[in-house]
């Protein structure tokens, strides 16, 4: 770094060495460069420092691994954290809009399928408590702006359960094709493919489903289950019994 010589003094008043105006000009001006110097190299070490905490903090709270759980409120759904036991077992439930992944959580909660339900454009969550374990259903909702973000919660997942709408002859293709990119993105987890809504009119038979979502070019070895279900008021029928269901589940957990 250049430094520059101090300035001199010229005028001499009684005895005393004086500076001239714009001599003090000048060096008020270089004192005042030098301290914004100072000052910037305190910043800037200031900012390294933050950056050290903030990157310790990040890799002290990501040790304790918590988990993200979102649990229903009325009509809306809060988040809250909490840490994962063992004897607790995370149930994906995804699908596209319409495939009625909320009936089927009602029908395992006990509390029935009630008609005209609305659909999900958020979360739902549900605890089923069984003498092995906790399964935790965690639906996400099947519009096209939440499909995007279903890949992330699969890192977490123990079971994949992908309700389809049979009766829907329409949007099958897309139904495969969403199904499909999930099995690609994760290639171990366990899959239960439900085929909602056997009861509707012009339904597509199970070995007709299996066809149309190309369930047969899936590799022998992937855990992959086709189940029909029909939802009724008192949730799931005899075609896929909440017995049978749970029972499939809790084999692959």
């Amino acid at each position: 770094m250049m430094v520059s010589p101090p300035l001199a003094c010229f005028s001499k008043q009684a005895g005393r060495i004086t500076c001239t105006g714009e001599q003090k000009q000048q060096l008020a001006h270089r004192t005042s460069g030098e301290l914004m110097v100072v000052l910037r190299h305190i910043s800037v070490a200031f900012s390294a420092a933050m950056a050290a905490v903030g990157t310790a903090l990040f890799i002290a709270l990501n040790h304790f691994d918590k988990r993200r759980v979102w649990t229903p409120e009325l009509d809306y759904y809060t988040f809250r954290e909490e840490e994962e036991e063992h004897s607790e077992k995370q149930v994906l439930v995804l699908g596209l809009d319409g495939a009625g992944k909320s009936s089927v959580l009602q029908g395992l909660s006990g509390a029935g399928s009630r008609r005209g339900c609305r659909p999900t454009r958020g979360f739902n969550f549900i605890s089923l408590h069984t003498p092995a374990c906790q399964l935790d259903f965690l639906e996400i909702g099947g519009g096209e702006d939440l499909r995007m973000y279903w890949v992330d919660y699969l890192r977490r997942t123990h079971i994949l359960v992908y309700v389809v709408d049979s009766s829907d002859r329409a949007r099958l293709p897309q139904a495969k094709d969403e199904l499909h990119r999930l099995l690609k993105a994760d290639t171990d987890i366990p899959v239960v493919v439900l085929g909602n809504k056997q009861d509707k009119p012009d339904t597509v038979s199970i070995p007709e489903l299996r066809e149309a979502l190309s369930l047969s070019s899936v590799a022998d070895q992937r855990k992959l289950f086709l189940l029909a279900a029909q939802l009724e008021s008192d949730g799931l029928s005899r075609t896929c019994s909440l017995q049978m269901f749970q029972d499939l589940l809790l084999t692959l957990v």
